[in-house]
């Protein structure tokens, strides 16, 4: 079997800037990962139509950015799909600046949160625990990064907050995104 590898923030950024998209790799990823922890199929298909609507007045993606998409969410889907659980965010890394890595984490959780709106997310039944990850979520998106402060405390603190934030993410997604079954016999539901 092989491993399917996200692509880097700046090959997806390049893809997309290059195709008009007014979108950015945080917030793709963070629509993605949205949609499939609120319990979207996993097929290849079901995202794009969202996709399109939310981020392109319903207009399909020129083809360079459609195949990134799909790779994104290809990616996605294998990572989310494991034993393990397991999520890379796709934002700015150590190379960019503290203050540009924020931005990109608080792009990609207020787009996760978007992305589970868009698969019209139903909170009267949800557990206590989701509804508690949601309202984290909710402030994490919220937080910025003080110049004026020890900025080397500020990168522990955000490090911090990018775990906490995967947590959160993979709280939902185990209590509704769907599951695959490596076994024939069982459906997924």
């Amino acid at each position: 079997m092989s491993v399917i590898k996200m692509p880097t923030f700046l090959t997806v950024e390049s893809a997309l800037k290059d195709s008009g998209l007014a979108v950015t790799p945080a917030e793709l990823h963070g629509l993605l990962v949205g949609m499939i922890s609120g319990g979207l199929p996993l097929d290849d298909k079901t995202w794009k139509p969202l996709m399109f609507d939310y981020t392109n007045d319903g207009m399909g993606w020129p083809d360079n950015a459609l195949k990134m998409g799909s790779a994104v969410f290809q990616c996605t889907v294998a990572e989310l799909s494991t034993d393990n659980f397991a999520l890379d965010m796709l934002i700015p890394d150590e190379t960019e600046t503290l203050m540009n890595r924020a931005d990109g984490l608080s792009e990609w959780v207020n787009h996760f949160i978007s992305g589970l709106g868009l698969v019209e997310l139903k909170l009267d039944k949800a557990s206590a625990s989701l509804k508690e990850a949601l309202l984290d979520l909710e402030e994490i998106a919220r937080l910025g990064i003080d110049e004026e402060d020890d900025l080397e405390e500020q990168e522990n603190l955000f490090e911090q907050v990018i775990e906490h934030a995967r947590i959160c993410v993979l709280t939902i997604h185990a209590e509704l995104g769907q599951k695959v079954h490596n076994d024939a016999s069982k459906s997924v539901h």
